[in-house]
């Protein structure tokens, strides 16, 4: 069966930046599953992942554009360290805090001055070109549930 829209992939990657160091993966112990075409993973993979079939593998290259985006200098903002209450916060640190609109954003402390943390809402590979290599373990069509639900279950199902 080859990767298509509505089916489920299991996939063995590595990612890095463009210089061999690796910054994520899905080895064989714990292989990445997801539904094809739910938007899951960054597009220009998913687009380079179509027809491929089990047993395959992939070096894939994403532009910034096709992978978190550009970076965005408006996402870098000021505020108050009161924003951030009782919680005790420091450079490096990534959160997720609750927007105006009760949606989840992830962020990273940049720096703290004073009673000011500069904090960036970026994803923290925004901008950066993004090297896969990919292994396509299996492919199978997507069950009823899991395209109703709009991802892949495990072997045992799912129980919302």
């Amino acid at each position: 069966m080859k990767i298509a829209n509505e089916s489920v992939v299991t996939l063995e990657y590595s990612l890095h930046l463009g210089d061999g160091v690796i910054v994520d993966r899905g080895g064989a112990d714990d292989p990445l599953t997801y539904l094809h075409g739910s938007g899951q993973i960054v597009p220009g993979l998913e687009r380079e992942l179509t027809g491929m079939e089990r047993g395959q593998s992939k070096k894939v290259v994403v532009s910034p554009k096709d992978g978190y985006g550009e970076r965005n200098e408006g996402q870098v903002q000021t505020l108050a360290k009161s924003a951030f209450g009782n919680h005790p916060v420091k450079a490096g640190d990534e959160l997720v805090a609750t927007d105006d609109h009760g949606n989840e954003v992830a962020l990273r402390i940049i720096r703290l001055e004073g009673d000011k943390v500069t904090v960036d809402f970026n994803h923290p590979l925004a901008g950066a070109t993004l090297h896969f290599d990919v292994l396509v373990k299996d492919v199978r069509a997507a069950t009823a549930d899991e395209l109703e639900h709009g991802h892949a279950h495990g072997e045992d199902g799912h129980h919302h």
